[in-house]
């Protein structure tokens, strides 16, 4: 019964890492990746299940905007559904037209623990540099975000596809850095994750499918329901967070586990 039952630990184990660190700007792909290296969880069944409990961090989103949601979803045909998908449209096209073209490479080369490390710390840096500047805000509604802004964080987001980046720091970040205040950053970064999150799941569980089988089924559902009760717990708590803080605490921890990390694998 106890063999039966050895993948529950490690399922929950990663939904919760998945939940904790999707939204915050430290990379959860790169947190994932570690934590199956050390649960001796690996291979590419492993980062297609990494990839498919994102679906739960989505799902949680839509739920917390769900009220939000519905009212696009009735005046999509209008000024304010209009306003609210297009910009998230925008957005949405570079880092998938660059993602479906280099997908294959990426997972074959990019997830390691030492990219994961090296990508940790730069945007640690970043992050750094970018609070240093402290634009000023012209944007505060992240659900109407200006195309051309829009378009700017989209290409921003491309940068996540390096794993340990993060997508959350990338476009929130982005958007930080072209005038949008740390709150509409967020609210907006939140609204993109998901078709981003949501395409990439459907995409690399297509992809995947010859790797898995009906034996799989629930243990990539236990995972996504426990990345889904994570994230709507610290999608809440972030956007509480950033109407009062920034996000230098997040660089020193990106940092300073980012440091740890390349001192432990490097060769």
């Amino acid at each position: 019964m106890s063999d039966q039952l050895s993948w529950v630990l490690p399922t929950v184990i990663l939904g919760i890492v998945e939940g904790l660190t999707e939204f915050l700007p430290v990379s959860s792909t790169g947190h994932l990746i570690l934590a199956g290296e050390w649960l001796g969880y690996t291979g590419p069944q492993a980062a297609t299940f990494e990839i498919f409990i994102q679906l739960g961090a989505v799902l949680a989103v839509v739920w917390h905007y769900r009220d939000k949601l519905w009212q696009v979803g009735r005046s999509a045909g209008g000024q304010g559904g209009r306003e609210f998908i297009l910009p998230l449209f925008v957005a949405f096209l570079p880092a998938a037209i660059i993602g479906l073209l280099i997908h294959d490479w990426i997972k074959e080369v990019l997830f390691s623990p030492l990219v994961v490390a090296g990508a940790l710390v730069v945007g640690g840096l970043l992050i750094l540099v970018i609070e240093r500047i402290h634009p000023a805000d012209r944007i505060t509604d992240g659900a109407r975000m200006p195309l051309r802004t829009a378009l700017g964080i989209g290409f921003a987001q491309v940068l996540s596809l390096i794993p340990g980046t993060s997508r959350s720091a990338t476009t929130i970040l982005g958007g930080y850095l072209l005038g949008c205040s740390r709150q509409a950053a967020t609210e907006f970064s939140f609204y993109l994750a998901i078709p981003v999150l949501g395409a990439a799941t459907l995409y690399d569980l297509y992809k995947s499918r010859a790797l898995l089988d009906a034996g799989d089924l629930l243990m990539f559902g236990v995972g996504t329901v426990v990345a889904f009760v994570t994230a709507l717990v610290v999608i809440r708590g972030f956007l509480r967070y950033v109407s009062g803080h920034d996000f230098r605490i997040f660089a020193w921890y990106r940092i300073a586990f980012g440091g740890l990390l390349l001192w432990y694998y490097w060769p």
